[in-house]
């Protein structure tokens, strides 16, 4: 009996590989074994850095809200602890959005807390 190989399925998987390599440089987009590689480190960063993003962003809205607050004589673990104690449901997105875009807002949200 003949060896059956299933050539159609070995071309898709490789294929697969070289489609997701497009862009990359020099073999790395067209020799198979290199473009493996390759794709295969840029997927584990692609992974770990969609959980450093959220870490990245909660790091620049604490800076903003930071910056906004000692405009106003406080620092910002205060105003945080303060902003808990009177129950104000904002989350850090919102306020350092409202400390960047809309000044007069954010001062309201300040002056209620202290």
């Amino acid at each position: 009996m003949p060896r059956s190989v299933n050539s159609v399925a070995s071309r898709a998987k490789r294929k697969k590989i070289l489609k997701q390599a497009k862009g990359y440089f020099g073999r790395r987009k067209n020799v198979y074994t290199v473009a493996k590689n390759a794709v295969e480190k840029g997927m584990l960063y692609s992974y770990r850095d969609r959980k450093n993003k959220k870490r990245t962003f909660r790091a620049l809205w604490i800076l903003r809200i930071n910056a906004g607050v000692r405009q106003y004589g406080m620092s910002y673990s205060q105003f945080m602890g303060k902003v808990k104690a009177n129950n104000i449901e904002l989350n850090r997105k919102v306020l350092a959005d409202l400390a960047m875009n809309n000044p007069e807002a954010f001062k309201a949200i300040v002056d209620t807390v202290k």
